[in-house]
């Protein structure tokens, strides 16, 4: 009674508000108008606008512009490489207010206690990090991940104060036909908040997807994919990450009347690219230079994200909303000179302030120790599956290629732009290895690892040197986790992520000048993508069309149903010529 009290005399100026912000205009994404009048605070809350207030605490925004805190609608805070507390410090800044975040890596490498380290976490840090529990670990029967998770595993997190719902549902098939895996879970959560992950799915299929209770989805690529997600009553978060680049293809569905229902996600963004371009800031801004305008960017970056996800306290400068509060030197610049977290600026003292929750998933890289031969494709086929890197996608081509064999061994192909990729199981289960082709990477030279490989998160190398797969490859249990870049029998550039194989111990700064020097490195062996490492991550997530590679060989992604084809794997414990195949989902229709 005492706080209801407060706010209710501070909004109506019997009392000093706790915080005023003065001299700046309101931009009103309703209307959008720009208002004029103070915005005055109390403790977490917005109680007054567009008057004069007094406040125990004035802070002078003259000349700026005031908008919504951004809404990030969904990531992998583990992707950018940091820990939550890391990337808290690095986007608040920027404007974002609000992550919801699905941390299904960790998860699938660690379990439940993976997502529990994401909920301790997000009740520390500034930025107000809302979690979505993760749907699919692993996210198909096709790899072999470090934990299962059921719907019994995810109900007693249910009622966690930052827990928003089930995360993104990648078994589409698993749920058109019915999964009684998929079918618990979406039970489970039956009523609340259910995301999306259906990439090039339409029709029947789609109508069957929604109607299992999703709301929202950021798989579209193409207008006209969004555009019927949308007549279909999807909510389409607009994504753009250091990968997948979807932005300009959705802007031009991106309208005052659209705006309603779509928003803005990162997906998987690095600290190098945030830093050489931003984070949401980037994308409003990108969007408002492509002729959207102020008034549709940041409805969708604000109040159109909140309604989304049933986060119904902000995404907007009005009495009664969470004080979440962006401070720019204009609209089109999206250039965030103030932020504030629920009232609190967003700055080095509210970050020294934290309680840092201790990191857990070290040690997790268990994975066989490697030799050039491990890479060996052996077949007497010339025939040959390719993958076929799409820059700027995470969407693949299934490419048809002409490799003979010589010696027993299908060999790198530089020419022609053929590397070899291979996929290493690193949890201590089975030691699986499967090996393939890729192409798309311009590699003339050397290799490249990682344990960054979604969402199983194995040892995925890509190289054109056995040799020097080798060498990544086993550098990577030194490590705990990583990316490597070796030629020349060399170790050229490295990162390591000991955190479960996926984050740095190390601040975000000191993460962005490794990135650099990795990308260097990469450069030199001849890469051409502008992002090889997780370009490389993604070549393993058997849910994203169309050809992918996991630990148990080539996995082909169909509208109608999930295929895996291991084809020409090699493993410790199979002979090479064996041919499996299986479909991960009942084949009732």
């Amino acid at each position: 009674m005492a706080e209801l009290s407060q706010r209710i005399a501070q909004g109506r100026g019997d009392a000093p508000a706790d915080l005023v912000l003065r001299g700046g205009k309101i931009f009103d994404v309703i209307t959008g108008a720009l208002l004029e009048g103070d915005v005055a605070i109390c403790g977490d809350t917005i109680v007054g606008t567009c008057d004069t207030y007094k406040g125990s605490n004035v802070i002078d925004v003259s000349g700026l512009t005031l908008v919504p805190g951004f809404i990030d609608t969904h990531l992998h805070i583990e992707s950018s490489l940091i820990t939550p507390f890391e990337f808290d410090r690095l986007v608040t800044p920027l404007g974002v207010t609000t992550a919801i975040c699905d941390p299904h890596e960790i998860a699938n490498v660690l379990g439940v206690p993976g997502i529990q380290y994401f909920l301790d976490a997000a009740l520390e840090t500034v930025l107000d990090i809302r979690v979505n529990l993760s749907s699919c670990v692993p996210s198909t029967d096709m790899e072999t991940a470090g934990a299962r998770i059921e719907a019994a595993d995810l109900i007693p997190l249910r009622d966690h104060p930052q827990v928003i719902g089930l995360a993104e549902v990648m078994n589409y098939p698993g749920v058109i036909h019915q999964d009684a895996g998929i079918m618990a879970k979406l039970e489970a959560f039956k009523g609340g908040h259910i995301d999306g992950h259906a990439p090039m799915l339409s029709g029947r299929d789609l109508n069957a997807y929604i109607a299992a209770g999703i709301r929202t989805e950021h798989e579209a690529t193409s207008a006209e994919e969004a555009r019927e997600k949308l007549q279909k009553g999807l909510r389409v978060l607009i994504r753009e990450g250091s990968v997948s680049k979807d932005l300009e293809a959705l802007l031009p569905l991106l309208d005052e009347r659209t705006a309603s229902y779509m928003c803005f996600c990162t997906d998987d963004r690095n600290p190098l690219d945030i830093g050489e371009h931003g984070h949401l800031d980037y994308i409003i801004r990108t969007a408002i230079a492509r002729g959207v305008s102020p008034l549709a960017a940041y409805r969708a970056a604000s109040l159109s994200a909140a309604e989304a996800f049933g986060l119904k306290d902000r995404g907007l400068i009005a009495p009664g909303q969470r004080a979440d509060i962006v401070a720019l030197g204009s609209l089109g610049a999206c250039d965030a000179q103030l932020t504030l977290c629920g009232g609190v600026t967003a700055g080095e003292a509210a970050f020294a302030a934290r309680k840092i929750t201790p990191v857990i998933g070290r040690k997790s890289v268990q994975a066989p120790v490697v030799s050039a031969g491990d890479f060996r494709t052996t077949s007497n086929r010339a025939a040959t599956d390719v993958i076929g890197v799409i820059p700027g996608k995470i969407i693949t081509e299934h490419l048809h290629e002409v490799i003979e064999p010589h010696q027993g061994d299908k060999a790198p192909d530089i020419a022609r732009d053929l590397i070899k990729i291979a996929v290493i199981e690193r949890h201590g289960i089975n030691g699986n290895i499967a090996t393939g082709f890729v192409k798309g990477f311009g590699l003339q030279r050397g290799a490249i690892a990682s344990t960054v490989c979604h969402d199983h998160h194995n040892i995925a190398c890509v190289g054109a040197d056995y040799e020097d797969m080798a060498l990544a490859s086993n550098r990577m249990t030194q490590l705990e986790g990583g990316f490597v870049v070796a030629a020349g029998g060399e170790v050229l550039a490295e990162l390591a992520l000991p955190v479960a194989g996926l984050m740095s111990l190390e601040s975000f700064e000191h993460v962005r000048e490794k990135l650099e020097h990795l990308r260097d490195a990469a450069t030199s062996l001849g890469v051409t993508l502008e992002e090889p490492f997780l370009q490389l991550a993604f070549l393993a997530l058997p849910v994203i069309p169309m050809l992918k590679i996991t630990d148990r060989g080539h996995a082909r992604m169909r509208r109608e149903v999930q295929t895996v084809r291991a084809v020409e794997i090699v493993h410790h414990n199979v002979q090479p010529e064996t041919v499996v195949e299986h479909e991960c989902v009942p084949a009732a229709r």
